[in-house]
């Protein structure tokens, strides 16, 4: 029986971001989801093999890729847990978006940036990243 032993600096730490997608086509679900992660990787000092899970959630009106198919295809992403769910309707609640919550061991003090792109920077403006990437 192997045993795990966690150094006590460091602890699970958790991610999130969202992007929208422009319009419910494969294609458009996989550029969002490629450019959301490319900015999470940018913006964050972690090795996929420090991921414990990742969760994507969708809006009802996308259906027509799962986001877990392009994580993935990313490099050393192949081991990783994922798992696609529906995000809850809401009346008036931003259309085609896709949002993630990622749980990393990370060392406690490590500071983390949470990528929010395109229309998306509207639910969370304080952790949206400054760039103009994905301001369509």
């Amino acid at each position: 029986m192997e045993v795990c032993v966690v150094e006590a600096d460091w602890t699970v730490r958790a991610i999130r971001g969202a992007t929208t997608v422009p319009e419910n086509t494969a294609e458009a679900i996989r550029e969002a989801v490629a450019e959301l992660l490319d900015e999470l990787e940018r913006h964050n000092s972690f090795d996929p093999e420090q991921i414990v899970s990742v969760t994507f959630s969708v809006t009802p009106d996308l259906d027509a890729l799962f986001p877990a198919s392009v994580a993935r295809q990313r490099p050393h992403w192949d081991e990783v847990p994922l798992l696609d769910v529906q995000h809850m309707s809401v009346k008036g609640d931003l259309e085609r978006c896709v949002r993630f919550l990622i749980h990393v061991n990370l060392p406690r003090n490590t500071k983390l940036s949470h990528p929010y792109l395109r229309q998306a920077q509207q639910l969370r403006p304080d952790w949206s990243l400054s760039s103009s990437v994905g301001s369509s």
